[in-house]
């Protein structure tokens, strides 16, 4: 019996040492996870680029995520002839506002002191997609519409998988911060938050282009050109005489606009006209005057001599 006894006490005693045994070599691991940098990198892999790579992409699954919207980026370009300029601007400004857009970028050229010509404008302007259809059928009826330009982006695909790989290193970040609160030593803290700076700044690459991404959806993009005529373009199909009649009419424009021009301009010149002329006058005269002189005074040698030789 004392056999038996010494027996199973040396077995328990056995079990119990291997229990302690075992729990001290898994704290000391929990605490080797975090004593170096290298360690760090081979239990977590830091990398933000892998990190951001664990995200979905077209090649494992991104367009099964695609499920009622589509992320559409639209953009038109409208060009208008007019002749009532000031009124059509007057318009494109109210009706943007009316709509909840904005302008963008506006540039009006043209008609100054110095050249006298037809007025031209050009804006960007950016109008909520749920509008842009309406905004413009406005525009089209403020003129005559000699070019129109429409293109649709999908980006959804490429949303997805930005917001996928934002998402991912969310995750590691929110490890990194769990470790980080751990962490026993200096060296420890410093890797993490040098781990953590490099996730962070590419979290907000990311946010910044969702965000960009998110205005081009929700805004649409319109580019209008407004050219100044005084007569405007006439459209639809012709026929032969018609053409020919048109064609005619726009010679005989061509050419009166040229007469036009040149009456213009001369008339508009005459003052300076006026004084080239007297300058002009006024030299002549002064040329002519000096001229008589030198005559006058050759005779008058000639005289001499022929007195002095008789």
């Amino acid at each position: 019996m004392k056999k038996l006894a010494v027996f199973l006490m040396t077995v328990m005693l056995a079990v119990m040492t291997a229990g302690c045994g075992n729990s001290s070599k898994m704290a000391a691991e929990d605490r080797a996870t975090v004593s170096s940098g290298a360690e760090l990198d081979s239990e977590y892999n830091w990398d933000t680029d892998e990190a951001a790579d664990t995200g979905v992409t077209s090649e494992n699954g991104l367009e099964a995520q695609v499920e009622n919207g589509r992320k559409l980026i639209r953009t038109v370009s409208l060009s208008l002839e007019t002749k009532e300029f000031d009124s059509v601007l007057t318009n494109l400004s109210t009706k943007t506002t009316e709509l909840g857009g904005y302008i963008e970028l506006s540039t009006v050229s043209g008609n100054s002191y110095a050249h006298h010509s037809t007025r031209y404008a050009s804006y960007v302007i950016r109008i909520p997609s749920d509008k842009l259809n309406e905004f413009v059928e406005v525009v089209s009826e403020l003129g005559n519409v000699t070019q129109k330009n429409e293109s649709v982006e999908d980006v959804t695909l490429r949303y997805i998988d930005v917001e996928s790989h934002k998402k991912a290193l969310e995750t590691e970040q929110e490890r990194l911060l769990e470790l980080l609160s751990k962490a026993e030593n200096m060296e420890e803290i410093l890797t993490i938050e040098s781990k953590l700076s490099d996730i962070r700044y590419e979290i907000e690459n990311y946010e910044s282009q969702l965000k960009t991404m998110d205005n081009q959806i929700d805004y649409s993009t319109v580019s209008v050109y407004v050219d100044e005529v005084e007569r405007v373009t006439e459209t639809g199909e012709k026929g032969f005489f018609e053409e020919i009649k048109e064609r005619f009419g726009n010679s005989l424009y061509v050419v009166a606009r040229g007469i036009r021009g040149l009456v213009i301009g001369i008339l508009g010149s005459l003052p300076i006209l006026i004084v080239c002329g007297g300058v002009i006058a006024v030299v002549v005269i002064v040329v002519r005057k000096i001229l008589k002189k030198r005559n006058v005074r050759k005779e008058d040698r000639t005289q001499n001599n022929e007195i002095e030789k008789q």
